[in-house]
């Protein structure tokens, strides 16, 4: 058997990167040796940027970065780069946005042309190999750029240059006017106009969880007394838990549901998005005090325990979608193959999951019904007795045997790819989550996992005093970004809000200190994504949008505001200012869609009370 051959990818940590490690591609990871390369040979860089776990990556790995004639010509014409954009968000986050400049929207697998200089000139999503159905493919894609790069420079120049620019441009403030009440009641009408009252969630497909909008719907409720807030926020959780976005025999959340009824997910399982709804159910339990948001609490950390968490005590990334070369074949069930695991008991299994002979889920890209299922509920439990007409012990009975049964033949398919790498951002919004999880429901075993992931963190990913971004199998690299040092901090003050641990709030003053002197822009306000000492990109970036998860300025102003609080220091009050005069332009246009950045507002906004309670320890008990 001949020896395979691998590229310089081999060499890396990321698992993404070493997904295309035997690619035919001469892949560089980012770094010098690529654009000294490209500088002595004049030619532009392909920079394809992705993620371990992505599914359209893997079909354009497949299609394309597999194929020798793809191969040849990025070869002999440019210098190609790959990226894992989870390990560096700073240059993910910079092309992204050309990306969404020049074709309007964005997405992974990110395909971007840049100069050897690192300017880009060309950016796009996934290509086919082939141009068909009137989308360009990517050889006659390549060939064009390579015709364009020796015929018309002076023109790719000039349009590197503009790119450039506007990427440069600084977000301008509302002219002095800050965001306020009226900025916080207008998020809540918009969602309010967004909302789907039949399935919850907002807008109709596909449908993102987007936690931190119910959080904030939940502290409105708090604070406003609306009802309606309540009961979007309400609505939109129990129909994510009952509908195929939840996985029913193994826990946790899918990344996003492609219909309107949260039926049919796309596969993927990711770290964030289990400590974001962690924290939105133990909100909820928090107002509500209904012990079905408690039990999902617990079932996702079931999950993350048996399924991400390292044996170091930090937490992994990801979970592909796709398993066996297929997305979801680990999670979807055959009509017949239901029928001969159940029997004669399988009448009663349809009535209550609802699964058909022809598939209980419509495909959107496959177009039409697949004959596959999706296990899920279409209603509570207890709707589902009154429906049958049975005892509540016996449907609960025969649920959880069902759910075993499934559980078991399904341990025998192959389990999808994990990423196993550990992101100090990620893992902060779980100890949040975690700490947060354990005041509400007090339940000590989320307290002390979050705990262990700070001593993780501590002995493992800061080195000389100083936080760094990822570690995986013994290797911890890259300096800490904007969303690491706020998240971890996040996580650190809800860590001390929950065990009044003098040395957690220690640690978040000593990362806030390190935003403060290492990414702050001093100029216009808020932080910029990477540290003054970074590596530098055709932009510095600064962004405040909540999308998948919070914003990394969103969360420095949570941070701030919490401790100026607790320590009286008014250069943490000084700095919220900051932030928020920053961004103001951006909070006016779009209040909806920076939902955690107005939740953070909370204590500037509304009154804040302060308790003291005084006296010896051993009389406080």
């Amino acid at each position: 058997m001949a020896e395979q051959k691998h590229n310089r990818l081999i060499h890396e940590k990321s698992p993404y990167l070493l997904q295309h490690a035997t690619n035919p591609v001469d892949w560089y990871p980012w770094g010098d040796e690529a654009f000294k390369k490209a500088i002595k040979e004049d030619k532009p860089v392909f920079l394809s940027i992705g993620y371990s776990t992505c599914h359209w990556c893997h079909v354009m790995e497949k299609e394309s970065f597999e194929d020798a004639v793809v191969a040849e010509i990025l070869n002999q014409n440019f210098i190609p780069v790959k990226v894992d954009r989870e390990e560096r968000p700073d240059v993910d986050s910079i092309y992204m946005a050309v990306c969404q400049m020049i074709a309007g929207s964005g997405g992974w697998p990110l395909t971007v042309v840049i100069k050897p200089d690192k300017k880009p000139f060309f950016a796009g999503t996934y290509f086919p190999k082939e141009s068909r159905h009137g989308r360009m493919g990517l050889i006659d894609l390549l060939n064009k750029i390579i015709s364009l790069w020796h015929e018309r420079r002076s023109e790719i120049d000039a349009s590197a240059n503009q790119i450039t620019e506007a990427l440069n441009e600084t977000p301008q403030p509302a002219n002095g006017v800050n965001p306020g009440l009226e900025d916080f009641h207008a998020a809540y009408s918009q969602f309010e106009s967004r909302f789907d009252p039949a399935h919850g969630g907002f807008g109709s497909s596909p449908k993102f969880p987007s936690p931190h909008n119910l959080i904030f719907l939940l502290r409105y409720f708090v604070l406003t007394g609306e009802p309606k807030a309540l009961e979007m926020a309400e609505k939109t959780l129990i129909s994510m838990r009952l509908g195929g976005i939840y996985d029913h025999l193994g826990n946790g959340f899918h990344r996003y549901s492609t219909d309107e009824e949260w039926r049919l997910p796309h596969f993927e399982k990711m770290l964030y998005d289990q400590a974001m709804l962690m924290y939105a159910y133990s909100s909820a339990y928090k107002i509500a005090g209904d012990n079905f948001y408690k039990e999902v609490i617990s079932e996702i950390f079931q999950y993350i325990n048996t399924d991400l968490l390292s044996t170091e005590g930090g937490w992994y990334s990801a979970e592909d979608a796709d398993s066996d070369g297929e997305e979801g074949k680990f999670y979807v069930w055959a009509y017949d193959e239901l029928k001969e695991y159940f029997e004669e008991d399988f009448e009663n299994f349809r009535e209550i999951f609802f699964v058909d002979e022809r598939g209980n889920f419509v495909d959107r890209i496959r177009g039409g019904f697949t004959g596959e299922n999706v296990i899920y509920l279409s209603e509570p439990l207890e709707l589902t007795i009154r429906r049958l007409g049975k005892p509540a012990e016996w449907v609960a009975e025969k649920v959880d045997g069902y759910k075993t049964r499934l559980l078991e033949e399904r341990s025998k398919r192959v389990r999808p790819h994990l990423d196993d790498k550990i992101l100090a951002d990620w893992n902060g919004l779980m100890i949040a989550a975690l700490a947060f999880a354990g005041r509400t429901t007090k339940e000590p075993v989320y307290i002390k996992s979050a705990e262990n992931t700070v001593k993780f963190i501590e002995k493992s990913m800061v080195m000389n005093g100083v936080l760094y971004h990822r570690y995986r199998q013994q290797n911890t690299a890259i300096p800490a970004f904007l969303d690491d040092l706020a998240f971890y901090s996040f996580g650190l003050i809800e860590l001390y809000k929950t065990t009044f641990d003098s040395n957690y709030l220690a640690l978040s003053l000593k990362y806030a200190h390190t935003l403060i002197d290492g990414f702050l822009d001093k100029k216009s306000g808020g932080f910029y994504l990477t540290s003054s000492t970074a590596e530098k990109l055709p932009a510095r970036w600064k962004d405040v949008y909540d999308g998948a998860i919070p914003s990394g300025n969103s969360v420095a102003l949570n941070v701030m505001n919490s401790l100026y609080h607790f320590t009286g220091e008014p250069m943490f009050l000084e700095m919220s200012a900051e932030i928020i005069d920053a961004f103001s332009g951006n909070i006016k246009k779009a209040p909806f869609a920076h939902s955690f950045f107005l939740s953070s507002m909370e204590s500037l906004l509304f009154p804040a009370y302060e308790l003291v309670i005084a006296g010896e320890r051993s009389i406080l008990k």
